[in-house]
């Protein structure tokens, strides 16, 4: 028993005088001061980074509305005009001008609608995906 006690106060001497020095100390505490200001700069950069993202989408937003409520400020200037109110009158009530005759036209066969969705999805299709190097290139220069 008296072994390990000395074997044990060995260590503890060892420990004390070899690992527990001011240089080994100072030398751990920086390297873990360095680490924790490491951990807390990539934190901060994350947080930048998701921030500027919502406010990039939030911006995208604001313009999107913007030109929604144009077009329906535009529309609305339109119906107002006496080109479309003769134009309605002329589809809804069959009004017509002296001298004219209505003809009615058959509707669109389906051929005729689906025409242009293939071009539309081509569209869609070119639309660029952005890399990730590319996202921080735009990150770091705006």
């Amino acid at each position: 028993m008296s072994d390990l006690g000395v074997k044990f106060r060995k260590f503890r001497y060892n420990f004390r005088h070899g690992f527990l020095t001011i240089e080994n100390v100072v030398l751990l505490s920086s390297i873990l001061f360095c680490l924790f200001c490491t951990y807390r700069s990539i934190e901060a950069m994350n947080r930048n980074w998701e921030l500027s993202e919502n406010l990039r989408k939030a911006e995208k937003s604001l313009e999107l509305k913007k030109v929604e409520i144009e077009t329906a400020e535009l529309e609305n200037a339109y119906y107002r005009t006496d080109e479309y109110q003769e134009l309605a009158a002329r589809k809804f009530a069959n009004k017509q001008l002296e001298g004219e005759n209505m003809v009615y036209m058959p509707e669109n066969s389906e051929a005729a609608r689906n025409k242009h969705v293939n071009e539309v999805a081509t569209l869609e299709d070119e639309k660029k995906e952005y890399s990730n190097f590319e996202k921080w290139m735009m990150y770091l220069m705006p």
